[in-house]
């Protein structure tokens, strides 16, 4: 104990003399708030996170942190401060029109992918959405990236995948957002083209082989690149299992009834993590019924030009009769228990909504997915490691981000209230932290957020 206590100090002490940490940065303290680090653990209460420049150098209990001289004392009392939130599937180029396919005939016509993207970003991150997993968007949000990095617009830090790679043309989609492969040489060849244009990830969708699989999961290895795989049928997820995909995304989100036990007890055994998006139609829809005001509201007004908000509106006037929703009944009754069976085995949970997905915003979709994975089974400190913790070793940056320790990169969200007694308190931002910078809104600024943070 005695010698990782002299570790840790050392490592503290590093940081404050390392100008990584930013000597010249303003030093930021967060006190008095209740602190989840990110791990399972007991909340922390009256606790103190001090940062400076873009890493966290400090964090424990208000009465055993020092706070340095001079630096900016942030009041949150009343306030749970926690990891960023990491949402491990987003599309980036959405943003929660009713219909796929009329949504991108009008992005053709009135409108681009840069500027939605632009909006969901910021979106995202005030909503506590400091990383994000796009699987599925245009190379165009390389551009965003780029933007969102330098600090240009507000955004979370974006893993990409581009493209799907498929044998199924899916004609709901966006120009560009698939590579359609006719055999397991174009789908290697596929693989090395999305990864030499910019993407971090690889995301194989429905219709391939078992050759396939392995061939992609084989080529993009090679190349230090995880491989996603959007299944719901068994015969398609053991093919993906038996080739190594990375993570099993949309399993449990009741497009499938519940799966054999012996398949999820080996999906749980080798630790393959499961991305569900369990609210993405089964929660959102009936809390659009039961709550129109949810689609229509000054929140998302304020965020999205005139003529867009009104084809958004348009799209929403026959909920009952979209599509995406064409299923429901039977996805309702599948529900609970495709989505707690996974959480029943002990399989290792990661997060994600894909939002925007119809009537799936992006300033709610990630409060409200961890809501119905606590509605299924997980606990609330579960959920919010699976959120933070877990989605970092799945995006491959746990030895940087997704708990808040010291040299850790300060991406830090500060809700009003007790997200362990109610989990929903999550979508009571009070303001965010990525990369070291607090960003606010106006409803909550406070003199220290207004002299080191930026206004949405």
């Amino acid at each position: 104990m005695k010698r990782r206590i002299a570790i840790a100090l050392c490592f503290l002490l590093s940081v404050f003399l390392s100008p990584a940490a930013g000597e010249d940065a303003p030093i930021i303290a967060l006190v008095g708030g209740t602190l989840l680090n990110g791990h399972e653990s007991p909340a922390l209460h009256r606790a103190a996170v001090v940062i400076q420049g873009n890493r966290i150098v400090a964090a424990g209990s208000q009465d055993q942190v020092k706070i340095p001289e001079g630096a900016i004392v942030i009041d949150t009392r009343g306030k749970t401060m926690l990891p960023g939130l990491i949402d491990a599937h987003i599309h980036l180029d959405i943003i929660g029109h009713g219909l796929y396919e009329r949504y991108y005939q009008f992005l053709a016509k009135e409108s681009s992918y840069h500027e939605v993207m632009r909006i969901a970003a910021k979106q995202l991150l005030r909503a506590g959405v400091t990383g994000g997993i796009d699987l599925g968007a245009p190379f165009a949000i390389l551009d965003i990236k780029k933007e969102i990095d330098s600090g240009k617009i507000p955004g979370p830090r974006l893993t990409i995948s581009g493209p799907w790679i498929t044998r199924v043309n899916y004609e709901g989609g966006g120009e560009f957002e698939q590579y359609l492969v006719a055999s397991t040489r174009e789908a290697v060849v596929a693989t090395i083209e999305l990864i030499e244009k910019g993407a971090d990830v690889i995301k194989v969708w429905d219709g391939l082989t078992a050759d396939d699989y392995t061939a992609i999961v084989h080529e993009a290895h090679k190349r230090g690149v995880k491989v996603h795989a959007h299944l719901y049928e068994p015969p398609a997820i053991r093919k993906a299992l038996d080739a190594g995909v990375d993570v099993l995304q949309h399993m449990g989100s009741a497009g499938y009834p519940p799966y054999e036990p012996e398949l999820i007890a080996e999906i749980a055994r080798k630790k393959v993590p499961v991305v569900q998006t369990i609210s993405h139609r089964i929660w959102i829809y009936p809390a659009s019924v039961e709550f129109p005001g949810r689609l229509d509201n000054p929140t998302l007004e304020r965020d999205i030009p005139k003529h867009i908000y009104a084809e958004l509106q348009r799209s929403f006037k026959q909920i009952s009769e979209l599509p995406y929703f064409s299923e429901i009944e039977q996805e309702t009754r599948n529900a609970k228990k495709s989505a707690a069976q996974f959480i029943d085995a002990g399989a290792y949970m990661g997060v994600g909504t894909d939002a925007a997905s119809p009537l799936n915003f992006h300033t709610e979709a990630m409060w409200r997915e961890m809501s119905a994975l606590v509605d299924v089974g997980m606990t609330p400190i579960q959920v919010i490691s699976a959120a933070t913790k877990n989605n970092a070793e799945i995006v491959g940056r746990a030895d940087d981000l997704g708990t808040i320790e010291p040299g850790k990169l300060a991406d830090i969200l500060v809700v009003d209230g007790n997200p362990l007694f109610d989990i929903n308190v999550l979508g009571y931002v009070s303001f965010v932290i990525k990369d070291g910078v607090p960003w606010y809104d106006a409803a909550n600024a406070t003199e220290a957020l207004i002299q080191v943070g930026r206004p949405f």
